[in-house]
């Protein structure tokens, strides 16, 4: 087992003292805490592809019902989901392809 030397305040001192025996279990588990928020803000940038943002910024306009069922979407935004709809049935996506489909 490795032993690591922390600076840390004195009332956090006091604090980890009576936590010693839990530190590495917590450690971990703040770790991989960690992991799965930064996997989610991964998934997050990823869901920002311009066909999604053009939707989102329509959606968050305040449309009326009418502008809804009228809405399409603009002739790039388009044409790139039939590009990805073509190579999904052709040859399948990458995982960021997929993300972007969907």
């Amino acid at each position: 087992m490795t032993t690591i030397t922390l600076e840390v305040p004195d009332e956090l001192a006091a604090k980890l003292a009576a936590l010693h025996p839990e530190l590495p279990g917590l450690l971990s588990q703040a770790l991989e805490l960690r992991e799965t928020e930064d996997s989610a803000e991964d998934a997050s940038d990823k869901a920002m592809h311009p066909v999604f943002q053009e939707t989102l910024d329509f959606l968050t306009s305040r449309p009326t019902p009418e502008q809804i069922i009228s809405f399409k979407a603009s002739p790039a935004a388009q044409e790139r989901l039939e590009e990805l709809l073509d190579q999904n049935r052709e040859k399948g996506l990458t995982d960021e392809e997929e993300a972007e489909l969907d």
